[in-house]
C-alpha cells in the first residue's frame, strides 16, 4: 500500500491525498460504506460503484467468521470475489463486536473466549487467528486486534485495557509479518490508538502505535457513548502525534458534522452505519439539511427527492412517495434511503477534498455546516 499526501490546507490540519491498494487507488478523505457481513444492507455492489461511487468498503471479521465461515471464503477465493465488490476493502477485527458483546464474553491475556450470538457456541480469538482470519478473508487493509473500552469506565480499566491492547498488536505484527496473503495482491496491517477518554493514555497509545511506523493507523474507542467534546479532544491529541505522510483512520464515526470537524484535524478515512441504519429508519442526510421522511409534512410534496443530486433515486422520486414507502412499511422506502444517505456521504467528503484542494476548505466548511446539520 502506499500513501501520498496531495495537498495541504493552509488554515488546518486537513490533507487531501491518495491511497493506493491492489485493487485500486482511493482519493481520501474517504468514507466507507459499512457492509458487515459482507454485504451492505440493501444495496447492490453495482450501485455502490456506479452511483454511490465509493471507492472502499468494510467487512467486520467476527461476523464473516461466524457467518459464512472462513472456509466459503476461502473457496471463493477471498471476499472481493464472493461479495462481487472488485474494489479495495477493509476489515475490523472484531474487537469492537467483543466490547458490544460484554456478557458472553471473557478477556484474558492470551485473548478472548465468547459465545456467538447466533447459536451461543464458543470461540476463542488471539490476535494471531485474528491475522489468519483476516488473511482468509483477504481485505486489503485488516485491523489488529484490540480491546474497546467501554464508556465510562474508570482510569484503571482504562490503562488496563490500553496495555492489553498493545500486547495483542506486538502480537498481530509479528504473526502478520511472519505470514503471506493467499490470493495474490498486497494486504496491510492498521494499528489501533485506544485509551478511553484519558489524555495521558491517549498520548501513550498513539506514541506506542507511531513507533510502529506500519502503513497506516487508526483511532478506535471513540463514538462509545462519551460526549462530542471529548470524542473531539482524544482524536487531536491522536492527530497530534500519529504520522503525517501515513493515513489516519478514525473508527465508527459519525455525523456529516463529525466527519468535517475531523477531516479539519486531520482524519483521512472514516466509517459508520449512520447513513444506512438512518436510511433504513427514514431519516435522510442532504446538503441542505435533515429531513424525516415519516413527517406528515411531507405527504403533499410532489418535489424530488434532492434537486441538487446527481443521484437517480434523488431525481426520480418525489418526498411523498419516499414517505408512502415508510408509512406502509414497504422495504423500498428503506433502501431508497439508504443509497441516498450514502450518496450524500461520498459527496460531502468529495467535496471537502475538492475545497482542500482549491485552498478554500475552511471557508467552505464554515458555510455548509450548519446547512447539513439542521433539521428541515
Amino acid at each position: 500500500m502506499k500513501f501520498s499526501i496531495t495537498k495541504n490546507d493552509e488554515k488546518s490540519n486537513a490533507r487531501a491525498g491518495l491511497l493506493e491498494t491492489d485493487h485500486g487507488t482511493i482519493e481520501t478523505p474517504i468514507f466507507m460504506p459499512v457492509g458487515t457481513v459482507g454485504s451492505v444492507k440493501g444495496i447492490h455492489a453495482r450501485d455502490l460503484h456506479e452511483d454511490i461511487k465509493a471507492e472502499i468498503i468494510l467487512g467486520n471479521t467476527y461476523h464473516l467468521y461466524l457467518r459464512p465461515g472462513i472456509d466459503i471464503i476461502e473457496q471463493a477465493g477471498g471476499i472481493q470475489k464472493f461479495n462481487a465488490w472488485n474494489g479495495p476493502m477493509l476489515t475490523d477485527s472484531g474487537g469492537f463486536q467483543v466490547f458490544s458483546l460484554a456478557h458472553r464474553r471473557k478477556i484474558t491475556p492470551e485473548g478472548v473466549l465468547f459465545q456467538s450470538h447466533i447459536d451461543g457456541s464458543k470461540h476463542m480469538f488471539t490476535p494471531e487467528k485474528v491475522m489468519d482470519i483476516q488473511r482468509i478473508i483477504g481485505a486489503d487493509i485488516i485491523m489488529a486486534f484490540d480491546e474497546c473500552p467501554p464508556y465510562p469506565c474508570d482510569y484503571k480499566y482504562a490503562r488496563n485495557s490500553m496495555e492489553i491492547t498493545h500486547k495483542w498488536l506486538d502480537r498481530c505484527c509479528t504473526h502478520f509479518d511472519n505470514t503471506e496473503p493467499k490470493y495474490g495482491y498486497n494486504q496491510t496491517l492498521f494499528p489501533i490508538v485506544q485509551g478511553s477518554v484519558y489524555k495521558d493514555l491517549r498520548k501513550e497509545s498513539a506514541e506506542k502505535i507511531a513507533s510502529l511506523n506500519r502503513e497506516g493507523n487508526a483511532i478506535g474507542g471513540v463514538s462509545v457513548g462519551e460526549p462530542i467534546d471529548l470524542m473531539y479532544e482524544m482524536t487531536e491529541i491522536a492527530c497530534s502525534i500519529l504520522p503525517k505522510d501515513k493515513p489516519r483512520y478514525l473508527m465508527g464515526v459519525g455525523t456529516p458534522a463529525n466527519i468535517l470537524d475531523c477531516i479539519e484535524m486531520g482524519i483521512d478515512m472514516f466509517d459508520c452505519v449512520m447513513p444506512t441504519r438512518n436510511g433504513r429508519n427514514g431519516t435522510i442526510f442532504t446538503r441542505n439539511g435533515i429531513m424525516n421522511m415519516k413527517n406528515e409534512k411531507w405527504k403533499n410534496d410532489f418535489s424530488v427527492l434532492d434537486s441538487e443530486s446527481d443521484l437517480f433515486a434523488d431525481q426520480q422520486y418525489t418526498k411523498a412517495f419516499l414517505r408512502h414507502l415508510f408509512t406502509a412499511h414497504e422495504q423500498l422506502g428503506g433502501m431508497i434511503g439508504s443509497i441516498h444517505n450514502l450518496h450524500f456521504y461520498l459527496w460531502l467528503v468529495k467535496e471537502a477534498r475538492k475545497h482542500i484542494m482549491e485552498g478554500d476548505f475552511t471557508t467552505w466548511k464554515s458555510n455548509i455546516l450548519p446547512k447539513v446539520s439542521q433539521r428541515i
